[in-house]
């Protein structure tokens, strides 16, 4: 999935988003109200996580800012204030949750997962495709009941199809999901990894759809 991550504090910033990466997330980062909204502005993200605290004013402007567009990216604050208030205050802006620091990152991990789930559609964790089953909580997937690995890419590129099931993604939409702003993307870079799924899950699982992308039926 492609995530935003907002966060002003450097080592807490580079740790969150080296965490989520291992994942198979690619994560842009803004440290700044006026970065975040530069992000949101040119970018899709399938989930935010969001400071509060930040150099040139507050994350609930931020959050404000998508909602008042109309904008229901999944939001969660992730912040060291822990007044009620103050969790009162972001929800009521249209968060979707709220943690305090410091928090277990593989907490936050499953979070973002069910945010996103649930913004697409798929609030299910547990989800079986003829021979497949898939668990989307634990990246995990089984073909005829062996269980196949995945790289972290190619899960992404699998879970970006699954969030759109029976839509079909062009090759940019599925780029926005695997790489973040400073990735370097080689031109046949998806058409690599949609190789190799099928070789994994069976060639029939992803269809491609000429001259428009791929779908998963």
């Amino acid at each position: 999935m492609r995530l935003l991550l907002v966060e002003d504090t450097a080592d807490l910033a580079e740790t969150l988003a080296r965490h989520l990466r291992a994942e198979g997330h690619a994560v842009d980062l803004a440290t700044d109200v006026e970065g975040a909204r530069t992000a949101l502005a040119v970018s899709d993200y399938a989930c935010v996580i969001l400071d509060l605290g930040l150099p040139d004013g507050s994350g609930l402007a931020v959050l404000r800012d998508c909602r008042d567009r109309g904008d229901r990216t999944p939001v969660i604050i992730a912040t060291a204030r822990d007044q009620i208030s103050d969790r009162i205050a972001g929800l009521d802006a249209g968060a979707d949750d709220y943690v305090v620091k410091p928090f277990d990152l593989n907490e936050l991990s499953a979070r973002i997962r069910a945010h996103a789930r649930r913004a697409q559609g798929v609030p299910e964790a547990r989800i079986v495709l003829g021979e497949l089953e898939v668990d989307r909580a634990l990246a995990r997937v089984w073909r005829a009941g062996a269980e196949v690995r995945l790289t972290a890419r190619e899960w992404a590129l699998f879970e970006a199809l699954l969030g759109a099931r029976g839509r079909v993604l062009g090759k940019s939409a599925l780029e926005e999901a695997l790489y973040a702003f400073d990735d370097r993307i080689e031109g046949n870079a998806i058409e690599v990894y949609v190789s190799r799924l099928r070789a994994k899950l069976g060639p029939a699982v992803i269809e491609t759809r000429r001259g428009l992308g791929y779908v998963l039926p």
